[in-house]
């Protein structure tokens, strides 16, 4: 609480950015924001800048929202799409963390393999459909195999950066104090990847994310991304909009319930949190 001495010497920006210092601030600032955005909305929806079909307005997306909510078919689609993401995103993982602590550690893998992982890192993840169809059929192991290739050469880099970061120092260190293969990587190897690692998960996630979405659009079962087609098949704007807004909770929810909470973790191992 500011005294009331020191609020009047503070101007108010001063005010709003000691304000939003709390967590409380912040999210009455996003939810500020959130409403100014719906207005802007609302606004454009009144004036017709685009047709109604194709720009409903915020009362029709949010009554389909509800509707098919209450109807259990988002519920169904998200579950369906968070175990997909997930058998995806876990194999990506442990496949990214081996491949870039074997290129970290080799120089003959990290100028073989590790180019290649790095080109395929360009490479667009929609680009994996037609192979992963051929591969697999149009079915769900195909999707799940989008979402793989989608987060896979992130986490590899994201490692094979955090090994190299590490300061030789501190292997020395570790080897003079007879540190066995499983104490320096427990105690060196793993604490000083993790925050370059930590970025890559994230980074991983989100593209695992829109790999499945994107391969749900061609996939005839249930899913977002399904849902996303058949909004746009039946030329059902409020339905696609409404699916949008799903898909960008879904993935707010999981940054703040699983990487901002890794992030800040790894800052505080460090002491650079200053919360």
């Amino acid at each position: 609480m500011l005294h009331p001495a020191n609020r009047e010497a503070m101007t108010p920006y001063q005010v709003f950015r000691r304000m939003t210092e709390t967590r409380a601030g912040q999210l009455g600032v996003f939810v500020l924001f959130l409403a100014l955005l719906v207005a802007i909305w609302q606004a454009l929806y009144s004036l017709q800048v685009w047709p109604p079909y194709t720009l409903p307005s915020p009362g029709s997306v949010g009554e389909t929202l509800w509707r098919n909510t209450e109807n259990g078919r988002i519920p169904r689609a998200v579950g369906v799409s968070i175990r997909r993401l997930a058998i995806g995103y876990a194999l990506s993982v442990g496949a990214g963390i081996t491949i870039g602590s074997f290129t970290a550690t080799s120089r003959l893998a990290d100028s073989t393999v590790g180019k290649v992982v790095l080109g395929m890192q360009s490479l667009p993840s929609v680009a994996w459909l037609p192979l992963a169809v051929l591969w697999f059929g149009l079915n769900e192991q195909a999707i799940i195999f989008v979402a793989f290739m989608g987060s896979l050469f992130s986490v590899a880099i994201s490692t094979n950066s955090g090994v190299k970061s590490i300061p030789p120092l501190l292997r020395q260190v570790g080897l003079t104090y007879g540190a066995s293969r499983w104490q320096m990587y427990r105690h060196i190897i793993v604490p000083g990847m993790m925050p370059s690692l930590a970025g890559g998960l994230k980074l991983g996630w989100s593209f695992a994310w829109r790999s499945l979405m994107a391969g749900e659009l061609l996939f005839a079962g249930l899913g977002l991304g399904q849902m996303l087609e058949r909004g746009r098949d039946l030329n059902d704007m409020s339905l696609v909009i409404a699916t949008m807004l799903v898909i960008i909770s879904v993935g707010l929810v999981m940054d703040q319930l699983i990487f901002g909470r890794l992030e800040h973790w790894v800052l505080e191992r460090r002491g650079l949190s200053s919360k």
